[in-house]
Order: structure tokens, then sequence, then C-alpha cells
């Protein structure tokens, strides 16, 4: 199969780069977050967000902070894992936000986050579930310190641990399977970065003069990606 090409904005300027399917990941020693500011994820998940099967949004991580007293453990020991990259500071500098997640469906962000890669740490415990990134041939089991850093164009989802894809069911209502994790959008024309992923840049500036949103494209077209399966579909004219 053709390797995919996302498009993404370097400023003003629409660039190109090649998809990587590096997954780099580890689990790291970070302590449990407290029982009170647990329910007030639970709390949030159910009512204020209400998330339904494959959703994927905001909590407040300011609010957190209040109740969080090891908040700053936890982003040292994932500051410490990515110095060891080679990356100094680069997770300083990035932008952080704390989610919350019923399973996710198969997608990517590059449409969004084109010029960036996801550094994840998981806070919850396990829950019979796993981060998927099909294409690149990668399952990796979600428990309290599972840290990953992934580029935002590669297909992935959160599925049952022993599904072959999303299927909705596994989230229904009254199970326990929503999950917390802190996200970092770490900017993916950084060197050491670039070189760790394996990216290349401008691999089709003809194109990329010619959009105006970010996209991921194969074979010469737009694709989106199946939500079900992580397949690679070419985006309806």
């Amino acid at each position: 199969m053709q390797q995919p090409t996302a498009y993404f904005w370097s400023g003003e300027v629409m660039r190109s780069r090649s998809v990587s399917d590096c997954v780099l990941q580890t689990r790291l020693e970070v302590p449990a977050p407290p029982a009170r500011l647990l329910a007030d994820w639970e709390r949030d998940i159910s009512g204020r967000l209400g998330l339904e099967p494959g959703d994927v949004e905001t909590l407040s991580l300011a609010r957190a902070r209040l109740r969080w007293p090891d908040y700053a453990r936890c982003v040292q020991a994932l500051a410490g894992w990515t110095r060891g990259l080679g990356w100094q500071e680069l997770l300083g500098s990035s932008e952080i936000a704390l989610m919350a997640c019923r399973g996710t469906r198969y997608h990517h962000d590059a449409a969004h986050y084109g010029g960036a890669a996801f550094c994840n740490l998981f806070l919850s415990e396990d829950k019979g579930l796993d981060l998927h990134f099909p294409l690149a041939g990668v399952r990796i089991p979600l428990v309290r310190g599972t840290a990953v850093v992934f580029d935002t164009a590669q297909p992935h989802a959160v599925i049952a641990r022993q599904g072959a894809g999303f299927v909705a069911a596994d989230f229904a209502p009254g199970l326990d399977v929503s999950l917390v994790f802190l996200t970092w959008e770490l900017a993916l024309e950084d060197v050491q970065l670039a070189r760790a992923m394996g990216l290349r840049f401008d691999t089709d500036v003809a194109t990329a003069a010619c959009l105006h949103e970010e996209q991921v494209w194969c074979h010469g077209r737009a694709v989106r990606v199946c939500p079900d399966s992580g397949r690679w579909l070419p985006v309806a004219a």
C-alpha cells in the first residue's frame, strides 16, 4: 500500500510530510489520583460530559490540579522519559490538556493537529482496554502509567482488549470503561522528535501549495479513517 502523506500548517505555509508508524511507549510509576478527584472526574464524565461510546472530551485541568497533590510527580515522570529520548525540554514547551474518553472509534487527528505528535499519559487503572494502531500493527494495554507518543495522522482507537475493532456495546451504560489521560501536543518540526519518528518533510510540495486545510492523502486523493476497522477510505467527492 502506498504510504500516506499528511499536509499541515507550519505558520502560514502548508507543508507536506510522511506519516510515521513509529509508536513509542513505556509504563511509568505514577501515583494513583486521590479518591475525591476520581469521584469528580466520574461525575463530570457521567453528568456534564455525558460521554457516549467512542466520545473523547476535555476535563478541566485547572480544577483538577486543586485536588491533585501528585500532579507534578506525574508530569515529572513523563518529562524524565521524554528527556531520556533526547527531547530535552520539549514537553515543557508544549500544550497540555486533561481528557476523558469512553473508548474511541478509529480516527486520525491530523485534520486539526497535522503538525503534531500526541504524547499521552494514562491515569486510570486497567479497565480491559487497549490503544490500537491497526496499520502500524501496535496494540498497547492501557493501565495507570502507560505513556505513548504517536503521529496524529496514524489511525488509532481505544477498544476492548478481547476485541478486533471498535464495538459500541463494549462501552454500554453501566460499564466501568471510561479513561482519563493527560495529553501534550509535540511539534513534529522539532529536529529530535522528527528524527525519532523517522519523518520526512516536504514530500509533496506541489499538492501542499494547492491546499487550504490540513488533511491526509493516499493514492493521490484525500482519505478518511473507517471508524470500525481503522482502514483508510477515500473521502467522498
